[in-house]
């Protein structure tokens, strides 16, 4: 057979973060042979970041389990699907048996979101289990912005985007899109974009406590103090709202709550914040009148808002200052998306939910649900607390919370206490390490991709579906369809004997699967064509015959017909949200220095464009360059207490103690450090060959699970009180005498 017989070329949407690249594979008798960025693609125009090459790696990487296992006293076998299968479900409700329906917990981690199956399917197991102790990644993450659009908006998924390719001002608050490729901003190629705001003749201004990649191309750099974004917010509107009148343009006639925002920020004066955040008074009118001079602007703020003590405070007040300066829902402001698959009135709509708030509250802490989930940072308490209500159980789903939590050595000390733990996972990790069966699904390449959550939050209508690239082996199982077989096994088992109803349904499910479930979400959503024969419009079919994706132009304003409120009408100030200025105000009362104990410094994250969590730390070409598990510390902070580059720093927080190179740079501003997160590899019992000998230590090992947002119980892992000190020095061995 002729090496053109053999070779073929697939066209694929990457999934391993946000921005959605789209690649050209190429193939040679099954085997990938290159993976670059397909230039016919019309949202990301041919650019790929460096983490497309690992599809390959993770595909092929020898240690992806590929068959079910069950830990045992001598350690872990193989076993049948059905065999695991039915060892779960009978597992976990043996616990839900002895000690109640909350007994048993469930994790879902950041990689569900980039999967189609999970997306649409992933959800049936959750409400399978009938618990209240329902946790993700998203209270260490996004949870903020869901909460202040589900109070605003009506709906936790009504993000507003901004509008990068059209805005003439953008201002960027803890967030560094050069590493992260757009977050909640959904944006392939985001370095290109961003100097095209430059080019035309606009403005990058980037407020962080560290000169990040992104912060490094802007045409200003102003450092701030962590956790203290919320007053510079009030203070950028005081001079908006008190020294200009307020512009809502024309959502003018459908907001409430004007004056109480202008009464708010009538007591934060740029004066009265800049002792707090350190950001000089003039500073921030020069912010606040540049923001209001330029005709299109937008403010953005991410991981570096959403994660620290006034995280919902943060993210509410972006999305005021960008509607009383008339930025919202305007072109080159912040828009709204109107995705192929709605997530918002769609089909798939009612499954993912409005949102809501306090329906319940954690056992231990009264921390409030939030979107039917309580905050991660409660894991590990409502696991190691006795008494009634106890979590004994655990299921994860594509998670590592030892890692990606606040006090990870806490939960890993839980963990070990459990009766009974299934996850469904492809490695054997920090956390899947201490589960009794281990489900792992079949490769990224060996099923279908859509982006449900991302196609949403885009900053341009676009729709692509990738086909699977290879087919999965007769003993693969696709995520869904774990889902859907222990859901179908622990709704048996809790009524006794098969149901014919839910026999129908399970068989029903699993006959349609995510992509005709896709399909429905396409025709009946705003591009599709409704199941009518003459109407010409997006379907799954359609779709498969443009495999470089299909543009559905830019965003375009479409208030008030997107609020999801009961009123139709765009809240600016709920209630729960301006109470909590007054905990702002007590917290950095007026006139008084920044609340620092001698000797303290905060500690704030990092992200590497080749890092995306703890998850894709088991790829070599990931990995290569300079050890990025290093503490940055200012030159200034360095001399003083005695730290040089390279040297191992011993670093202290109130739950733990962590021993790691120094790396001195005034890339942080003084009083700061920083360490990237997601690493930590040094648990025994894992299966990570490459993790392990780049195992760096974990950030959350010294992040606290009591520091969370008040309102949102988001864990606040940014501005971590910390000691640092050089390290003892290891002792000698002793030399036995000649």
């Amino acid at each position: 057979m002729s090496a053109k017989a053999t070779s073929r070329v697939h066209f694929r949407t990457c999934n391993l973060c946000e921005a959605m690249c789209g690649l050209r594979i190429e193939l040679q008798e099954e085997r990938i042979t290159s993976i670059r960025g397909d230039d016919e693609d019309p949202f990301s125009r041919g650019h790929v970041c460096p983490k497309a090459l690992a599809l390959k790696d993770l595909h092929e990487d020898p240690d992806r389990l590929r068959h079910p296992m069950r830990r045992t006293q001598t350690g872990w076998e193989r076993v049948s699907w059905d065999e695991a299968l039915d060892a779960a479900a009978n597992g976990l409700h043996a616990v839900q048996q002895a000690h109640g329906r909350d007994a048993v917990a469930s994790y879902l981690g950041n990689p569900n979101v980039h999967n189609l199956g999970n997306m649409v399917f992933g959800s049936e197991l959750v409400r399978a289990l009938r618990s209240k102790n329902r946790f993700s990644a998203t209270s260490v993450d996004q949870l903020p912005h869901q909460l202040v659009s589900y109070f605003m908006f009506g709906h936790q998924l009504l993000v507003p985007i901004p509008d990068l390719d059209r805005t003439r001002y953008l201002l960027v608050m803890g967030a560094n899109p050069l590493a992260s490729n757009g977050s909640l901003m959904t944006a392939p190629d985001v370095r290109t974009r961003l100097r095209a705001i430059q080019q035309r003749g606009g403005r990058l201004v980037v407020v962080d406590p560290r000169r990040t990649e992104t912060a490094a191309i802007a045409d200003t750099h102003v450092f701030i103090r962590p956790g203290t974004d919320a007053l510079l917010l009030l203070a950028l509107l005081h001079v908006v709202l008190h020294e200009h009148p307020p512009r809502t343009g024309h959502l003018d006639a459908l907001t409430d709550g004007l004056d109480t925002v202008r009464a708010l920020a009538r007591d934060f004066p740029p004066e009265r914040v800049a002792p707090h955040t350190g950001v000089p008074a003039e500073t921030v009118r020069t912010l606040a009148r540049d923001f209001l001079a330029a005709d299109a602007a937008v403010c953005y703020g991410r991981m570096g808002l959403s994660t620290q003590p006034f995280g919902s405070l943060c993210q509410w007040l972006i999305n005021v200052l960008n509607a009383v300066t008339g930025q919202m829902d305007k072109e080159g402001g912040a828009m709204f998306t109107q995705p192929a698959f709605d997530i918002i009135c769609g089909p798939k709509a009612m499954a993912l939910g409005r949102g809501s708030h306090g329906r319940w509250k954690s056992r231990v802490r009264g921390l409030p649900e939030t979107g039917g989930e309580l905050p991660s940072a409660v894991l590990a308490e409502e696991m190691l607390t006795p008494g009634d209500g106890r979590v004994r159980a655990l299921v994860t789903m594509a998670g590592n919370p030892v890692l990606s939590t606040p006090n990870g050595a806490q939960l890993e000390r839980a963990l070990e206490g459990l009766d009974f733990m299934v996850s469904v996972d492809p490695y054997l990790n920090e956390t899947t390490r201490h589960a009794n069966i281990i489900l792992p699904p079949v490769s990224p390449l060996e099923r279908g991709h859509y982006d449900v959550a991302f196609h949403a939050l885009a900053v341009r209508n676009t729709a692509k579906y990738s086909p699977p690239l290879f087919e999965p082996g007769p003993e693969g199982r696709h995520d869904w369809q774990i889902v859907l077989a222990l859901q179908h096994r622990l709704e048996t088992l809790r009524k006794g004997r098969p149901s014919v109803r839910q026999t129908l349904r399970y068989q029903a499910l699993t006959r349609l699967g995510p992509e005709r479930m896709l399909d429905v979400g396409l025709r009946m959503g705003p591009h599709g064509n409704r199941f009518h024969p003459l109407r010409q419009g997006l379907s799954l079919s359609k779709l498969r015959a443009s495999p470089h994706g299909v543009d559905l132009g830019p965003l375009k304003p479409c208030l008030p017909e997107r609020l999801q409120t009961k009123d139709r009408r765009l809240h600016l100030a709920p209630a729960l949200l301006v109470a909590d200025v007054q905990r702002l105000a007590q917290t950095f009362p007026e006139g008084a220095a920044p609340d620092a104990r001698a000797g303290e410094l905060l500690l704030i994250g990092r992200r590497h464009l080749r890092d995306n969590n703890s998850w894709m730390h088991n790829v070599p070409g990931l990995l290569k360059g300079k050890p990025r598990c290093t503490l940055m510390v200012h030159p200034e902070d360095a001399s003083r207490l005695g730290l040089a580059d390279g040297v191992d720093a011993t670093v202290t927080s109130r739950v733990g103690e962590v021993t790691v190179p120094v790396a001195v740079t005034d890339e942080v501003m003084p009083g700061v450090v920083s360490l990237p997160h997601g690493y930590g590899h040094r648990r025994q019992g894992t299966k990570l060959r490459v993790a392990s000998e780049h195992a760096g230590i974990s950030q959350n090992d010294l992040t606290d699970d009591h520091a969370v947002d008040a309102v949102s119980g988001n864990a606040a892992f940014n501005g971590t009180p910390v000691r640092v000190r050089p390290a003892a020095p290891p002792q000698a061995s002793a030399t036995p005498a000649a």
